[in-house]
C-alpha cells in the first residue's frame, strides 16, 4: 500500500518551500496518516485503497484531504502552538487567543469536515434505518 500524496503533492498544494528538516516531518507524517486513515475508513467498512483504484475522482480527493492534513499539522512548530487569532488588552490585563490546531499532534489535525469528503462520516436518524421499507415490520 502506498500513501495517498507525495511530499511534493504537499508542496505544491501548499505554494510554498519546505527546508529540509520539514521535508523529512512531512515525510514522517504521510504513512501515518494514510495507515490512520485506513484505520478510521475500516471501521465503517470501507476499502480507501479499493475506493481509489476504482475512481480517479475518489483518487484525488483523497489526495487533496491528506495534503490539507498535512499542511494543518506543519502549522505546529516545535516553539509553541500556532493561534488562528489572538486579542489583547492594556490596562485591563486581558488576553485572549484561539490555537490554530488545539491540542496538537495529527490526529487533532483529522477534522470532522475531512472525514466527510471521504465519505467516512454520514447522517443518521435516531435509530432508524434509512434503507428499511415503511411497510416492513421489526
Amino acid at each position: 500500500m502506498s500513501d495517498f500524496a507525495t511530499f511534493s503533492d504537499v508542496q505544491a498544494l501548499a505554494g510554498k518551500v519546505y527546508s529540509e528538516s520539514e521535508q523529512e516531518r512531512i515525510e514522517t507524517l504521510l504513512p501515518l496518516l494514510c495507515d490512520t486513515l485506513r484505520t478510521m475508513a475500516a471501521r465503517v467498512g470501507k476499502d480507501l485503497d479499493a475506493m481509489a483504484q476504482a475512481s480517479s475522482a475518489y483518487a484525488n480527493t483523497l489526495k487533496l484531504v491528506t495534503c490539507d492534513i498535512v499542511i494543518r499539522a506543519m502549522r505546529q512548530t516545535p516553539d509553541g502552538d500556532p493561534m488562528s487569532q489572538e486579542s489583547q488588552s492594556a490596562l485591563g490585563y486581558s488576553w485572549s487567543g484561539t490555537y490554530a490546531i488545539p491540542g496538537g499532534g495529527l490526529a487533532a489535525a483529522i477534522m470532522k469536515n475531512d472525514l466527510k469528503r471521504l465519505g467516512l462520516l454520514s447522517q443518521k436518524i435516531g435509530v432508524i434505518p434509512l434503507w428499511q421499507s415503511p411497510t416492513e415490520s421489526t
